[in-house]
């Protein structure tokens, strides 16, 4: 039987030099810190990805949406439910094309984005607290491009 000091120990060297053990533990430190930011305004991570996206798209076609954000259509349905029915978005007929769904922020889902923004940024900056400014853009940079993205 292990003792509970053996599981606490950092992982051996051999692993701790892997880019990607590196970038799954930072990504799943900064996805709990956003997680339980959000929560406190009664959000999760995805519903505020696509808060943030409407807000900058809008009207967006739901297809369309769900591309810009990387989302399968059927996750992003789910999202956008929840979303409608907290009274945060609205849809209706897409007024380029009638047979799509468009998509746009409530009053309300523009109050709640404006916090969620705040809640994020102080998640991001625990996140990133041991980092100058200058190494913040750097990583910035870099993790855009190894996500095959334009940095922001």
């Amino acid at each position: 039987m292990f003792a509970m000091s053996a599981l606490s120990e950092a992982p051996p060297p051999a692993i701790r030099a892997l880019p990607s053990w590196l970038l799954a533990r930072a990504a799943a430190r900064g996805r709990a810190l956003m997680a339980d930011a959000l929560a406190a305004e009664g959000l999760k991570v995805w519903q505020y990805v696509v808060l943030l996206a409407v807000r900058d798209l809008a009207p967006v076609a739901q297809a369309d949406l769900g591309r810009r954000v990387r989302l399968d259509p059927k996750d992003l349905v789910g999202v956008l439910h929840d979303l409608q029915a907290a009274g945060l978005v609205f849809r209706a007929p897409d007024p380029h094309d009638r047979r799509k769904n468009a998509v746009s922020l409530t009053e309300e889902g523009a109050r709640r984005l404006v916090r969620c923004e705040h809640a994020a940024a102080q998640a991001n900056e625990r996140l990133l607290g041991p980092l100058t400014a200058a190494e913040r853009e750097r990583l910035t940079g870099m993790l855009a491009r190894i996500a095959g993205t334009d940095a922001p």
